[in-house]
């Protein structure tokens, strides 16, 4: 078991590229993510990472070692996989990525709900606003809102998200009301926008009486965090664009106000994306059938209230 622990050590090491950051993601000290490392090099006898004081990279020993314990760790969750489900008590540690807003608001408060009827799983959530990685960070899973790119994972999708454009009725009352997309496009708004480092030309795009229409548009700010946006929109800073379950309570609270809903945008999807071969793992499966259903339930509350 601890051969096992410091190659999954070193995998993690690997993958974030920085001891410090894989011993948080692992929950141990730097001390021992070393150990476990220096154990791994004693035992195979090469070095498997160069060392500096600013930087640690792999060798090609390490690279090497990296393709192959890869396989050694799949096999043994595999076979644990296959004994959990015989005896039907799930456990291990899923590592789960989901947008900020998505996590905070639909996530993230069912996480402890499913860990009291599951004991014996642990759940590691990240949440950020940036693509992620999905291999390369060694997740279970990732949730999205939008178009995923990429083919070679498994996509489960959960819903078409309604979305509202909105605005504080203090922004309203200085710059008037859009009445049409045109009003947007010409630049007489200003709209809040989500960007981040790689992200393609922001635009919205709204279903109008000529069919559908991706309005570019621009305004003062641009954030990657969701919430920023959100905050700037409350204090009257602009028009956003946002699924109807992030402002639900904004909206009913009058904080904001939804505007050219005669040409609302369209619903963005919202799904989860696993390796291939973690379809076969139960408790990804427990958590993913458990946590769509739980969202389903969420996002229709926010739709009839």
């Amino acid at each position: 078991m601890a051969y096992l622990e410091n190659i999954r050590t070193f995998l993690r090491v690997y993958e974030l590229g920085n001891m410090s950051a894989a011993a948080r993601d692992l929950r141990i000290s730097s001390a021992v993510a070393s150990s476990r490392v220096s154990q791994l090099e004693d035992h195979l006898n090469v070095r498997l990472f160069q060392r500096t004081t600013r930087a640690l990279s792999p060798t090609e020993h390490g690279n090497l070692f990296y393709r192959g314990a890869t396989k050694i760790v799949e096999a043994v969750e595999e076979a644990e996989a296959e004994i959990s489900s015989v005896t039907r008590s799930p456990r291990g540690t899923l590592f789960i990525a989901a947008p900020i807003g998505m996590g905070q608001r639909l996530i993230a408060p069912a996480i402890p709900v499913f860990k009291a009827a599951n004991p014996l799983i642990d759940i590691r959530l990240r949440l950020s606003d940036r693509k992620v990685d999905l291999t390369g960070e060694g997740l279970d899973a990732a949730f999205f809102l939008g178009l995923p790119e990429d083919s070679t994972l498994k996509l489960r999708k959960i819903a078409d998200c309604a979305r509202l454009l909105c605005a504080a009725p203090g922004y309203l009352a200085r710059k008037g009301a859009p009445q049409s997309f045109e009003e947007l496009q010409s630049g007489e708004h200003d709209c809040l926008n989500m960007r981040y480092p790689g992200a393609p030309e922001f635009q919205w795009p709204l279903q109008t009486g000529t069919g559908l229409k991706k309005v570019a548009v621009r305004g003062p700010f641009e954030s990657d965090h969701g919430d920023v946006l959100t905050e700037w929109a409350l204090a009257g800073h602009g028009i956003i664009l946002k699924p109807r379950f992030e402002i639900a309570d904004h909206l009913a609270s009058g904080q904001l106000v939804a505007v050219l809903e005669h040409e609302p945008p369209l619903p963005v999807q919202m799904g989860c994306l696993y390796p291939h071969r973690k379809h076969q793992d139960p408790k990804v499966r427990l958590f993913l059938d458990f946590m769509v259903g739980h969202i389903q339930a969420s996002i229709a509350e926010n739709v009839s209230g």
